[in-house]
């Protein structure tokens, strides 16, 4: 029986990260840790209890009702992935808009919400078989991680394919508004002070700008393959 390993993929936003990360665990039968599901999670929570809009951010209002904030995922059969819940109510959908994507940003910056996911997230892989997605996973949360990857991608491709995304899902978005928000994303995430988006130095980098998702997956998979024989 193969050995099972972990497979750590960080990278920019709306580079296709959750979507590889599902299908390569699908194929390898390991779980699948959407760890942006859980920054955007903390996100919205702090949306609908005002300590965070585009004009205000309450830090320590936030970080004072941390411990009241339960997040799980749970596998819907119909959708075919797990879904993200607060507090035992379905947030999937609210946690995908556009709005909570132009907050999560400053959010995740914040260490004490990154020290309690990183904690939960460690305490989902440390039986390994699990392909976790984020900024800080090969760095961070599992530096042992037997692969690495780093998606990247141009951010005008990267912005269209989130307004494809947003506008089949109903959203009345622009285009200069994604890539606004894409670019904003970039800034924040790799300068924040605690665990900024880098590169692994271990990792291997991907730009999958003219990449299909079939051959993305083709790579990745004889990758994990290799990395799973060694």
């Amino acid at each position: 029986m193969d050995k099972k390993i972990t497979i750590a993929i960080d990278g920019f936003s709306s580079t296709g990260k959750s979507t590889l990360a599902k299908q390569v665990a699908a194929h390898l039968g390991y779980a699948y840790v959407d760890s942006g599901a859980m920054y955007r999670a903390i996100t919205l929570y702090a949306m609908e209890n005002g300590f965070i809009s585009p004009s205000h951010f309450d830090k320590q209002g936030l970080i004072s009702r941390l411990q009241d904030i339960k997040l799980d995922f749970r596998f819907n059969p119909d959708a075919g992935f797990a879904e993200m819940y607060i507090n035992g109510q379905n947030a999937e959908k609210k946690i995908r808009t556009l709005e909570v994507s132009s907050l999560v940003s400053h959010v995740a910056e914040v260490s004490e919400v990154r020290a309690k996911l990183v904690e939960q997230q460690q305490h989902m892989g440390e039986n390994k078989g699990v392909v976790m997605d984020g900024r800080d996973i090969g760095t961070v949360v599992f530096p042992n991680a037997e692969l690495k990857l780093f998606m990247t991608a141009s951010p005008e491709t990267r912005a269209q394919r989130r307004f494809d995304e947003l506008t089949q899902k109903g959203e009345a978005v622009t285009f200069e508004a994604v890539l606004k928000n894409v670019q904003e994303r970039d800034y924040i995430d790799s300068n924040r002070e605690d665990s900024p988006l880098i590169q692994a130095v271990d990792a291997i980098a991907i730009d999958n700008s003219t990449l299909s998702k079939e051959e993305q997956l083709e790579l990745v998979l004889g990758l994990a393959q290799e990395a799973i024989q060694l």
